[in-house]
């Protein structure tokens, strides 16, 4: 993306904790009885999940099973499922079309509710459901009229920029906001999801020499801020206040996390943050991320750690203690992003070559006691496992099932 990103961007256990009055885990198992262990089923794309727009019902169903097996199969507990991807559904919604990935035309029906589906069938296999929305990616290309003529985004097209390639809702508009969500609440009101949960696209990373054109709804509402950063930064701190809010107000149980980028501020910038050289989430796509954990506005937070240890400007090995003493006394359960999807990538560098890697963050990890588990990204790589880390971390670390954090 022209600078350093989540998934773009350089070459780049477990806490032990016991039950009231339970004797430790031995160390060798190096897990707990409570512990995070995720995996992101992405379907933007079509990534994950289905293998390709335009199977049939029944095929479609049979292969988001096997991803719930699969889940199962490595002892993980928790399936982050992307119900949303670019203002549409994975469910029979009033607010916005059927996603393209399932049939391959914009708000075609399935003929059945993958979102529905997976609630019921995640939680028959024991694993926990979080359903996951991108709030502000309308499209992964710039051409409105691609769009199914029934879009929100047609018939709002005030609501729409087009900015690197892509559409996005403004975000600095009150009723985008409410819309979204509307849309995003309407799954919270028909299933019982275990969590709602966000990725890092809030306002759009930055694109070299081009400019995300909010200057009216700036002009309109950013008039008592010092700057338009400032604006755009409270923005996004409402829509995460606002949808904590409404979802406890739907479903008391159902969580609210977040997997921002891996990286607040760097300490260059700030002294708040942490020993690194990259992207900078407060100030390149305005989310406040260290905010929404050290004043408890979500229930977890997923930061995603993309990068080997000891790699120069994002080390995992001082990423880890930085996020631990963020989450240190707050109410917000924290877990780390962990990059699957790199190992055996021939592409990164030697760290990511050695099937060990990601079985050393979770040791690196478990000396901090704030680390309350791992989400891995993604589902695809969890079944391909290109050179046996994720069965490496199976080995060393989920000998034994664990419930998830509740």
């Amino acid at each position: 993306m022209g600078r350093l990103t989540r998934r773009a961007f350089a070459l780049a256990a477990l806490s032990t904790f016991t039950t009231t009055g339970a004797a430790a885990a031995p160390v060798g198992d190096r897990r707990a009885a409570t512990e995070m262990r995720g995996m992101w089923l992405a379907t933007v794309g079509n990534r994950d999940w289905p293998s390709r727009s335009g199977l049939t019902a029944a095929a479609q169903r049979a292969e988001l099973m096997a991803m719930l097996d699969l889940a199962v199969s490595r002892r993980l507990n928790t399936v982050i499922f992307q119900v949303r991807p670019t203002a549409d559904a994975l469910w029979p919604s009033p607010y916005e079309p059927w996603s393209q990935v399932l049939t391959g035309t914009q708000g075609r029906s399935p003929g059945w509710d993958p979102l529905g589906t997976a609630v019921t069938e995640a939680h028959a296999r024991g694993l926990q459901l979080h359903a996951w929305f991108n709030p502000y990616r309308i499209a992964t290309h710039d051409d409105p009229s691609r769009l199914v003529a029934s879009h929100p985004a047609r018939r709002h097209p005030k609501w729409v920029i087009s900015f690197g390639g892509k559409l996005y809702y403004n975000p600095g508009l009150p009723e985008v906001r409410a819309f979204v969500q509307d849309a995003i609440l309407d799954a919270v009101k028909k299933y019982p999801l275990d969590a709602v949960h966000f990725d890092d696209y809030f306002y759009p990373y930055p694109v070299a020499g081009q400019t995300f054109d909010d200057g009216a709804a700036y002009d309109t509402y950013g008039g008592a801020f010092p700057s338009r950063a400032a604006w755009r930064r409270d923005n996004v701190d409402r829509l995460v206040l606002e949808t904590a809010a409404r979802i406890k107000e739907l479903r008391p149980a159902t969580q609210f996390g977040i997997s921002p980028f891996g990286v607040w501020r760097n300490a260059s910038t700030d002294s708040r943050g942490s020993d690194t050289r990259a992207l900078q989430s407060y100030d390149d796509i305005h989310a406040d991320t260290r905010k929404w954990v050290r004043e408890g506005w979500i229930d977890y937070v997923v930061p995603q750690l993309y990068w080997n240890i000891g790699l120069s400007v994002a080390d995992y090995a001082k990423l880890v203690p930085w996020w631990a003493e963020v989450a240190k006394g707050s109410r917000t359960r924290l877990y780390l992003g962990e990059a699957l999807y790199r190992a055996g990538d021939p592409a990164q560098p030697a760290a990511w070559q050695n099937p060990a890697e990601l079985s050393d963050h979770l040791d690196l990890a478990a000396a901090h006691s704030q680390v309350r588990g791992h989400v891995f990204f993604a589902a695809k790589d969890v079944r391909t496992d290109r050179i046996g880390a994720m069965a490496r971390v199976v080995a060393d670390h989920y000998r034994q099932p664990a419930e998830p954090p509740r």
